[in-house]
């Protein structure tokens, strides 16, 4: 059985994505929520972050986020993870980003976390520009 469940902060984005998907979006779970807030999913095989953690910029924020992804990822689960690199912006869309390499994500995760494989990208943006991006595939070792 496939279970998927997309969160959002936007509603605008999670109904352009249930569009994009037609039929297909009612097998998604949809949740409209901060990651950082109050929800809750079943537990999951896989976490997939493509660009929301280098928003995270105080410890309470990071620190929830963490909470939720040990009390949704299964043991021997994985975690992919996307930040901007250590040379990435220090802003995106006019809001402070921290800017993390895998291993410093890695520490932040924990002792239950280890670093499956990591990668840095040179990512083109559609105004042209050039920014880094740095990717975690992290597993997650206990329960």
């Amino acid at each position: 059985m496939t279970c998927v469940t997309v969160l959002d902060v936007s509603s605008a984005a999670l109904v352009r994505a249930r569009t994009r998907l037609g039929t297909r979006a009612a097998q998604v779970r949809w949740i409209e929520a901060d990651v950082t807030g109050d929800w809750q999913v079943p537990p999951v095989d896989m976490w997939h972050d493509r660009a929301v953690f280098h928003f995270l910029t105080t410890t309470q924020q990071r620190d929830a986020y963490i909470a939720h992804l040990r009390g949704s990822l299964k043991a021997g689960g994985t975690a992919i993870i996307a930040t901007f690199g250590l040379d990435g912006p220090t802003k995106c869309s006019g809001l402070p980003v921290q800017r993390y390499d895998p291993p410093a994500v890695a520490a932040l995760l924990g002792r239950d976390f280890e670093i499956a494989e990591s990668m840095l990208d040179a990512h083109q943006t559609p105004a042209g520009g050039v920014q880094a991006f740095a990717f975690g595939r992290f597993t997650r070792k206990h329960g």
